[in-house]
């Protein structure tokens, strides 16, 4: 990395020190990760945490470092090629991690979320902002902060790696990303989780156990004469849809009707209480 990070305590929801703070917020939002990565790219923080699951991203990464090349590529369905890749990453896993091998897990994702999210334009407060609200559901990490530092590497949340805990990974992490939350939730005045993850990462939770309201947007373009959910548009939406909220700094769920980044716009007669639907007719738009 070309930049030299230095660390910044970040504590847990109940943590007198950031209590107040916490009082303060009034959403989560949660994503999925992406199999693209960049490690490259200079990035303008120095500032990094810690994963709170380490301790168990670290029991799955070894797990994963005594399988073949072969044998990471049967359990991923993947290349030869991304078989050696993720083959050597696991070999070099070590914790604590040396910041020169990793990234902070905001700037670490390259895929189609990330390309509307555009990390790399955030500013400090921004990034300060999205911290506090934005939290990352990962297959080997669990929750990622995007401050949360990580080494790279691919192990999808829907993978059926058998483990001590039983035979995939929704078995492994249990009811913990659920209580994880709820943690958070139990200080703030306000309870709501903006769900902006894929369906295979937000089965990781629980959402009756959930303590919190759960807003799920939808997004939709008009296709062959009818609005439909189109799968690279509706994952770049939910990246400039948590961009939105982050850089507006929006604290309500009311709020979020007023969403129209790239043409989309608020459907009341297509959305329920807890599914805002936003439709948009041009993509020549994005």
């Amino acid at each position: 990395m070309n930049d030299t990070l230095t660390s910044v305590k970040v504590t847990t929801a109940l943590s007198k020190t950031t209590e107040g703070q916490q009082k303060g917020k009034t959403m989560l939002i949660v994503v999925s990760p992406a199999k693209s990565l960049d490690y490259e790219t200079p990035i303008r923080t120095r500032k990094h945490s810690e994963p709170q699951f380490l301790k168990e991203a670290d029991t799955l990464a070894r797990q994963l470092k005594k399988m073949s090349p072969d044998d990471l590529c049967e359990l991923m369905n993947i290349s030869s090629k991304l078989g050696e890749l993720n083959y050597g990453r696991y070999a070099n896993w070590k914790t604590p991690f040396d910041p020169e091998q990793a990234r902070q897990a905001l700037f670490a994702f390259k895929g189609d979320v990330y390309l509307g999210l555009k990390a790399e334009q955030f500013d400090a407060a921004d990034v300060n902002f999205a911290q506090k609200h934005l939290r990352i559901l990962s297959g080997l990490y669990g929750i990622l902060r995007p401050l949360d530092l990580m080494l790279p590497y691919r192990l999808e949340m829907g993978t059926r790696l058998k483990n001590k805990r039983g035979n995939n990974l929704y078995d492994y992490w249990g009811s913990k990303l659920t209580d994880a939350l709820n943690e958070e939730f139990s200080s703030q005045r306000s309870k709501v989780l903006v769900n902006l993850a894929s369906n295979e990462y937000f089965s990781s939770l629980q959402p009756k156990a959930l303590e919190a309201d759960i807003i799920s947007p939808q997004f939709k373009d008009f296709s062959s004469g009818k609005y439909r959910v189109l799968s690279f548009f509706a994952k770049k939406a939910r990246g400039e849809m948590a961009a939105w909220i982050i850089r507006n700094r929006i604290d309500s769920p009311d709020k979020l009707k007023q969403f129209d980044v790239e043409g989309y716009r608020y459907s009341p007669d297509d959305s329920t209480a807890s599914k805002l639907v936003f439709l948009r007719k041009d993509k020549g738009k994005n």
